[in-house]
């Protein structure tokens, strides 16, 4: 898809580059700024024209304090983003997002674009619609690490000014593979409208949205996050027919096809450490 906006940002930074969806937002975000700065600790592609590539853990205070140096805004989708025991979680997590946004603060960087998760509320029914201001319902120790993470982005915002666009993305994949995901997919390109609209908007504050497409069946209500301009484009409805001939049935009283969690409603519990 063609670029969404003229606007240019002198520095954005992208966390989580190595990732999934960091490997494919990186080539999309640099159209927007003039210098697009990717972090992770696992190995990435060598910095292109215009790039700069830093290795920097989330959990260490100093390196994220260096890492925020001369940037405009930051799109943070660093961090565990699978259940892992909260021992693992608790660092890039909790620990690591905190540091995040105390050196974005100390920083004067003025917006940051939030990766939650739409597994904050994964303990609703799939027969409920909800807005982004419910109770949150983490289904997983990774579902409670993003509900801090958007506690925190709301302190920052009361207390400090800076603004947050929390995104509870859905199922950001090419297709939907299977009949949840027919509700909660988010195409690659709206994942972008979504990324530019939350780095636009004139302001937004705190705001929360979900991150779906324009799918004919969804869990979610984001009419309290319009005013960030979000427009989805793209639908899962043409793959319908073959994910549900490929998954014809789904027994409704198992929970993973009961909760919108699906499948992380299930995960754990761990043992402790030194536990067989």
């Amino acid at each position: 898809m063609e670029s969404l906006t003229g606007l240019r940002f002198k520095r954005l930074l992208l966390t989580g580059a190595a990732g999934a969806l960091g490997r494919m937002l990186r080539p999309r975000m640099k159209r927007y700024c003039e210098t697009l700065r990717v972090s992770d600790l696992a190995a990435m592609d060598p910095a292109g024209d215009g790039e700069e590539v830093v290795v920097a853990p989330l959990e260490d205070e100093a390196a994220m304090y260096a890492l925020l140096d001369g940037v405009d805004a930051v799109l943070h989708f660093g961090g565990v983003s699978i259940e892992k025991p909260f021992s693992t979680v608790l660092p890039a997590n909790i620990v690591g997002a905190y540091n995040l946004y105390e050196a974005a603060r100390r920083r004067g960087t003025k917006r940051i674009v939030f990766a939650s998760s739409n597994h904050v509320t994964g303990f609703y029914s799939q027969g409920e619609t909800i807005p982004a201001h419910v109770v949150p319902r983490p289904d997983s120790f990774y579902g409670l690490s993003k509900a801090f993470g958007e506690n925190l982005a709301q302190f920052y915002f009361d207390r400090h000014g800076l603004e947050t666009v929390t995104l509870r993305i859905g199922s950001c994949l090419p297709q939907p593979s299977d009949r949840r995901q027919l509700s909660s997919w988010l195409s690659h390109d709206d994942m972008e409208r979504l990324l530019v609209a939350a780095l636009t908007a004139p302001v937004v504050g705190h705001s929360i949205v979900y991150g779906a497409s324009d799918n004919r069946t969804t869990w979610w209500d984001n009419s309290q996050g319009k005013h960030v301009g979000y427009r989805p484009q793209d639908s899962s409805e043409p793959w319908r027919a073959e994910v549900e001939a490929r998954q014809p049935h789904v027994d409704p009283k198992r929970p993973e096809a009961r909760y919108q969690g699906g499948m992380f409603v299930l995960e754990g519990p761990f043992p402790f450490a030194g536990q067989e």
